[in-house]
């Protein structure tokens, strides 16, 4: 049983008596900042209070703990910055002067967010709402708490680059895509998706984070906005333009945009004057076609002109059919737009929709003819090779009259990189085999069978080993607490965790040596070759004492105020 006075109010994770957290060196002195709920306070007899994580223009969150499923929380409060204040001894939360309409406003609209959140519970990429206390005043919306990281620090750890290629991205992102639809299906347009509000969960699986009500995600309110540069659409900036689920398909479009080509997209504010978003040529010739038609049409600069739904956007995502109607809708939408501004022009439009159709069966020609081109290519790719293999010879053994190329090194490059580069696929049959690593980075090449330098013929095949970066081992889900600590440390360095031995100090009634308590999570994945530090009884004192019995916590009440807070010292 977890003993909630022994808590770290940062981690949530015991910590005993000591005085600075061993995981997150939080320290129990310190201070909560003015005006934001104590550490230790109790809302609805039930949650209690930790460290104030981050605070935006519509209130506050929290760390938290669930003290009747003992689990981790993170607690979200209404307390809009300059339209709220707070009763430093009862801690309720009133409307600031002059602020009264403004206040019930936001608060209605903060509670019916998070009430809509709650019922939408079970959608895969959408972070949990486990409950919803209203009292003291405010609102306080009680959610999963995620020990993940943000998409942009997964990007960072994945390379230096900071990009991943979309085969890695289309699995992680478009979950995400498909929760947007629900959400938009239900009212509710997020505003504020970014790679700071996406989480990346221990799964690998994103989570989408950082709800906040519209007056904060728009220029120009009565709150303190929050707006993500490169990530806001044009319109949140309070120029024309009408919010709403295309608002969430550029953000989302600008995040795809991050994650393939590994730097933010220029503000939309920016592009308005001179439209500089491009993609890089090492990439747009990687990239289907069909996602770079995707990127652009998620991130046109103007509402009218961008994709509308998230069913047009996984389409285009996905080379349908259906994206292909879709765009040639947007074209003829375009075309009216122009003759609604330009009456006298109307005898042109069928001349438009005419030459639009000319082009359209002209870009049709030109793949049917360079798809026909392409299959004749591989047709008689597959006749040579199987002529070579008929001819028993090895690979790497030049013929007679075969052209001699010298085997650069390698080593230490990406292999996506490697690939893109037409002079390697050109003169070298370049495969892949992958092995684990604890110091090269996923995608980089760790060796190759042909040593640099060597002369081989052309098309000889160069097997490069590619890392898969750490090799990850589930921690124990038995076996270590309560145990003797030397048949824990076998057990855990079996899977090849590297064991740190900590001594506890022991009222008394606990056996010497065996483990208290561990610094990583039984069930848990973690890499191979960890660090993990166990927490052991020591000797018992010479006095026999009755081991300590946790004190039950004591249930806040309601008082005749109907206040919802009870303070617990600690």
């Amino acid at each position: 049983m977890i003993n909630s006075d022994n808590l770290c109010m940062s981690c949530m994770k015991e910590i005993g008596a000591e005085k600075q957290c061993p995981y997150c060196g939080f320290h129990v002195d310190s201070q909560q900042p003015a005006d934001y709920l104590p550490v230790r306070t109790v809302i609805g007899n039930r949650y209690l209070v930790g460290k104030l994580l981050e605070f935006n223009g519509d209130g506050a969150t929290y760390m938290g703990f669930d003290l009747t499923a003992r689990e981790a929380v993170n607690i979200r409060e209404y307390f809009p910055i300059g339209v709220a204040q707070r009763d430093p001894k009862a801690l309720t939360v009133s409307p600031a002067e002059g602020k009264e309409k403004l206040f019930s406003e936001y608060l209605q609209s903060f509670t019916e967010l998070w009430r809509k959140l709650h019922r939408l519970n079970g959608l895969s990429a959408l972070l949990k709402v486990n409950n919803i206390i209203e009292g003291g005043g405010t609102c306080y919306a009680i959610t999963e708490n995620i020990d993940g990281i943000t998409l942009r620090e997964h990007l960072l750890r994945n390379n230096s680059a900071g990009y991943i290629s979309w085969e890695k991205a289309r699995p992680m992102l478009m979950p995400v895509l498909s929760t947007l639809g629900t959400l938009h299906s239900n009212g509710i347009v997020h505003r504020g998706i970014s790679p700071s509000t996406l989480i990346v969960a221990p799964d690998g699986k994103i989570r989408i984070t950082g709800f906040s009500i519209s007056a904060v995600r728009s220029a120009h309110t009565d709150l303190k906005e929050e707006i993500f540069p490169g990530y806001a659409a044009f319109e949140q900036y309070g120029f024309e333009g009408r919010q709403g689920p295309s608002t969430d398909i550029y953000a989302f479009g600008a995040v795809l945009y991050r994650t393939l080509i590994g730097t933010d997209p220029i503000d939309a504010q920016e592009r308005v004057a001179n439209d500089r978003l491009m993609i890089p040529g090492r990439f747009a010739e990687q990239l289907p076609a069909y996602v770079i038609n995707g990127l652009v049409n998620a991130l046109q600069i103007l509402p009218d002109d961008r994709i509308r739904s998230v069913d047009e956007l996984r389409d285009e995502l996905s080379a349908s059919p259906n994206a292909v109607a879709a765009a040639d809708k947007m074209e003829v939408e375009k075309i009216r737009k122009t003759q609604r501004a330009e009456p006298a022009k109307v005898n042109d439009t069928a001349e438009k929709r005419a030459e639009a159709q000319k082009k359209h069966n002209r870009n049709m020609l030109i793949i049917a003819i360079v798809t026909i081109i392409a299959i004749g290519v591989v047709a008689v790719g597959v006749c040579l090779a199987l002529l070579d293999s008929d001819s028993g010879n090895d690979t790497t053994t030049p013929s007679i009259n075969q052209e001699m190329v010298e085997v650069p090194s390698f080593l230490n490059k990406d292999f996506e990189d490697i690939m893109a580069d037409k002079y390697y696929t050109s003169n070298f049959n370049i495969q892949k085999q992958e092995s684990y690593s604890e110091t090269v980075e996923e995608g980089v090449v760790i060796s190759q069978n042909v040593a640099p330098g060597t002369q081989v013929g052309q098309k000889s095949t160069i097997i490069l080993t590619v890392s898969k970066g750490l090799e990850y081992v589930s921690f124990p889900t038995s076996g270590v607490i309560g145990v003797d600590f030397n048949d824990a440390k076998t057990l855990l360095e079996k899977s090849s965790y590297k064991v740190t031995k900590v001594e506890k100090s022991n009222p008394g009634g606990y056996v010497e040596g065996t483990v208290y308590q561990s610094s990583l999570d039984s069930g848990e994945i973690y890499p191979k070759g960890s660090q993990v530090i166990l927490t052991v009884w020591g000797p018992e004192p010479t006095t026999t004492t009755e081991p300590p019995t946790e004190a039950p916590t004591e249930a806040g009440t309601m008082d005749d105020t109907g206040g919802i807070f009870q303070n617990i010292l600690g």
